[in-house]
């Protein structure tokens, strides 16, 4: 067996299970979970019609390339959206969700061969990166998120040796599970290093249309064209419908940038055999060429957020994030920072699960940067999540 399997670590789900095995949630009160970010509102009536009526696509082998269709979906999307233009032959790729995007570009990219080859991830971080790199045979350094700046990463944390050694860079913009967007200063720190020690850079944007105010944010490609990087050297942006479209299911998604990356992610994607059905190709089509959905969903996220977010601020440090559908939410003082026993409490006594926030980061620079705080997904219906915060308020009250 590959021994790079035995460094990696239990998912953060998996890990909350063992730590509540042994609790018995209040009976008296229906289960709500705000643990799990899994978009639960309905899938658009338009891409379901075109997901049905391509079945006849079930009899053709797909190419890994993707359909020209699907690629200028997407460049056409990138270009509405952002305002940059893209070549869909050469700079466009289809894939199955960016979960799978995200992990198999650091096999393309990483060479184990040189000397501490190393990645850098935000710190609490969404798992994939730290797995991807371990698989890779790279070292993982983290970069914790500082509060001061609504729990965007410190890139400063890294010194300039870890950069030297750096082959990629991963950046989660808007975060998880922090929601925070990155703003173009620091796009510019990120370019002058890529530019100095050659890494890549990755920028996972799969919660880029859920956000609360009129700007929308600020995207990899878009900052990299702001500062006159029109060629996207050494810059790949991964995206997903599964938020945006409420299709977590149909996993379809694109990564878009540098020519040359994409060349070389094209050729391992083929060997990989990660090509997309042509079925989900033509879901994936009417999904990227319609924008009144995402409107909707948005606005769907914005009125639970205007519900919710008040009432847990009665009780406890949260406040509504850039973006995304998380609220990043700090456990009352009488826990001396310990979120998993507040997460244990919740769910014994209200029926209510959350993700305790040191379960999504690890421990670097003197510190992990989730403790003391869980991440609550705003995933279900306007009311499921209005009663999960007042369970919430209620138990934080009777302490």
């Amino acid at each position: 067996m590959n021994p790079l399997l035995h460094r990696l670590q239990p998912y953060p789900f998996e890990r909350l299970r063992q730590l509540t095995r042994d609790i018995m949630p209040n009976p008296a009160l229906r289960p709500i979970s705000l643990g799990l970010g899994e978009p639960r509102h309905p899938t658009p009536a338009l891409i379901e019609e075109a997901l049905t009526s391509s079945l006849k696509g079930l009899s053709s082998y797909p190419a890994t390339a993707g359909d020209p269709q699907l690629r200028e979906a997407a460049a056409g999307w990138l270009q509405r959206r952002y305002g940059v233009a893209v070549d869909a032959a050469t700079q466009v790729l289809p894939v199955n969700g960016s979960r799978e995007a995200l992990f198999s570009l650091a096999q393309s990219v990483i060479d184990p061969t040189r000397p501490g080859a190393t990645v850098v991830c935000p710190n609490p971080f969404y798992q994939i990166y730290e797995g991807a790199a371990l698989l890779s045979g790279a070292e993982v350094a983290f970069a914790n998120s500082d509060p001061a700046r609504n729990f965007a990463p410190d890139w400063s944390q890294i010194d300039g040796a870890t950069w030297a050694r750096t082959q990629l860079v991963y950046v989660c913009s808007p975060g998880n599970p922090t929601g925070a967007v990155m703003p173009l200063d620091e796009w510019r720190t990120l370019f002058e290093l890529s530019d100095r020690h050659g890494f890549v850079i990755a920028s996972d944007e799969c919660y880029s249309e859920i956000y609360f105010r009129d700007e929308p944010p600020l995207g990899g490609l878009q900052a990299a064209k702001a500062l006159g990087r029109d060629d996207f050297r050494r810059l790949v942006m991964l995206t997903s419908l599964s938020k945006r479209s409420n299709v977590p299911g149909m996993r379809s998604g694109f990564v878009a940038g540098d020519a040359e990356v994409m060349k070389q992610f094209l050729l391992y994607r083929t060997y990989h055999g990660s090509a997309m059905s042509p079925v989900v190709q033509s879901a994936s089509i009417a999904a990227w060429n319609d924008e009144d959905h995402v409107v909707a969903n948005r606005e769907l996220y914005r009125t639970k957020f205007a519900q919710v977010t008040p009432v847990l601020q009665a009780v406890m440090d949260v406040a509504l994030p850039d973006a995304s559908f998380y609220l990043w939410a700090g456990v009352p003082a009488a826990f001396n920072g310990d979120d998993i026993a507040f997460a244990r409490g919740l769910l014994a006594q209200y029926n209510v699960a959350v993700l305790p926030g040191s379960l999504l980061a690890r421990s670097a620079h003197g510190s992990n940067p989730g403790a003391g705080r869980v991440r609550l997904a705003l995933v279900a219906e306007v009311a499921e999540c209005l009663e999960a915060a007042q369970r919430i308020a209620s138990y934080v009250k009777s302490l």
